[in-house]
This record gives structure tokens, C-alpha cells and sequence, in this order.
């Protein structure tokens, strides 16, 4: 298990940026703008269906620290052998879907790498309603600390949980989960599809180890200094 965050992350190790974009050639121009100006580039489903993979493995054989954002789940098998040739290309972190059997397969496939796992609880597109739709019956805060507390118990580095469940997770883990915090818009900034938000400063100072921001950056006009001026409000946090 590859859990404790480094204790001498910077503010801008911190920021992860989400490449959530249509092609790898746009994928890599933000890249390369945006290298030395955040910590990690995290792909996820959309860039995967589009060379994102291979621009993964590109980016980790340069040095640069990336998070698959896959949410694995599947039966135990499948989950097991796909960590397994996840674990030794050096990504930084991988996403599994917070359930049980599928959190055991993967750190089952994890071997001695140092690849994170991290559990996504709730997304953060999903409030109570949607969850009530979904047919749970607890809120998002407590189907996350359920999740969490799972997640500790089965060996994972750490979880995903949206910037209003971070206090909470952290008062019942403690340091032993990263937590990686989605969900984060810079005051003033469009909400999205994100239903459970906060900015860079409240989510850190609720505990949060990394923040995932996507859109604020990619989006801007200037990506470097929108990236720039979160790093900013995270050290201010620190």
C-alpha cells in the first residue's frame, strides 16, 4: 500500500489538473504549458477513448506525475490483472470505485508498487436526490465516510471525496488516506455539474491533501495563470 502523503508537498504538488479534454494533442499542449506550474495531469475517461493511455505512459516515462482516473469496477478478476499491468508504469495514482471486493481486488494487483490507489467515494456531481434516484438511502456524507472507513480497512492509499466530507473523513482516518479533493472552483467560478463545491483554500484548510481542478484551468484564456493563482490561494491555506 503506498498511503502517507508526502509531508513535504508544496502548494503547487497539490494542484492536480484534470485533462479532461476531446484528443491528446490539446492534452498535450496544456501539458507542456503547465508543466512546472502543477503537480500532477490527471486523465480521465473522455482522453482515454482518445490516446489518452499512451499519452499517460508518455508523460509518467517523462517524469511527470500522473492519475489515471479510470474508476475501475468490475469482478475481482478483471480489477486484480488491470492493476496488476496498471501498477508498474509509473503513474502516480489510479481510481477504483469505493466498493469492497473491488478496493481487495485491486490492492491484490498493486504488488509492491508505488502507484496509489484511491477509492472514489460519491461523486461530486451527486447530491442527496440523486443518490435517493440511485436508490441509496444515506446522504452523501455518510455514504462517504462509509466508503472511506472501507477503504482504509482494505488497504488503499486513499480515497476521492468531494471538499464538504473532507473534515469529516479526516477526523475518522486521520493521516493514513490521501485524500483527493474534486469539486474545487476558485470564488466566483461556474459551478459545472458540480453539485458539492468549495474553493482551493476551504478545501485544504478542511484537510484535503491534493485538489483536482479541471475546466478553471483548462478553459481559461491563460492556463498558466489560472493555474498559477490557485497555487497561490493553496499556499495561503497551508
Amino acid at each position: 500500500m503506498t498511503s502517507k502523503t508526502p509531508p513535504t508537498l508544496s502548494a503547487r504538488d497539490r494542484l492536480i489538473v484534470a485533462l479532461d479534454v476531446p484528443d491528446t494533442a490539446t492534452a498535450e499542449r496544456l501539458a507542456g504549458s503547465l508543466t512546472g506550474h502543477v503537480g500532477v495531469f490527471k486523465i480521465g475517461l473522455e482522453l482515454a477513448m482518445s490516446g489518452g493511455i499512451d499519452l499517460a505512459r508518455d508523460l509518467a516515462a517523462d517524469g511527470h506525475n500522473v492519475f489515471l482516473d479510470l474508476k475501475l469496477l468490475d469482478i475481482s478478476n478483471t480489477v486484480t490483472k488491470a492493476v496488476e499491468n496498471a501498477a508498474n508504469q509509473g503513474f502516480a495514482f489510479l481510481t477504483v470505485h469505493a466498493y469492497p471486493a473491488a478496493m481487495r481486488a485491486a490492492v491484490a494487483g498493486l504488488g509492491d508498487s508505488k502507484l496509489c490507489l484511491l477509492g472514489v467515494t460519491v461523486l461530486t456531481s451527486l447530491n442527496t436526490a440523486d443518490l435517493a434516484e440511485a436508490g441509496y438511502v444515506d446522504a452523501p456524507e455518510a455514504l462517504v465516510l462509509n466508503r472511506a472507513q472501507s477503504a482504509a480497512a482494505t488497504g488503499m492509499g486513499g480515497i476521492v471525496c468531494s471538499p464538504n466530507e473532507v473534515t469529516a473523513v479526516r477526523s475518522k482516518a486521520g493521516a493514513s488516506l490521501t485524500i483527493v479533493t474534486p469539486g474545487v472552483r476558485p470564488a466566483g467560478s461556474d459551478s459545472g455539474d458540480q453539485k458539492r463545491v468549495a474553493t482551493p483554500a476551504s478545501a485544504i484548510k478542511a484537510g484535503a491533501d491534493y485538489l483536482v481542478v479541471g475546466r478553471p484551468i483548462t478553459q481559461s484564456r491563460d492556463p498558466k495563470t489560472a493555474a498559477a493563482e490557485i497555487v497561490t490561494e493553496i499556499a495561503t491555506a497551508l
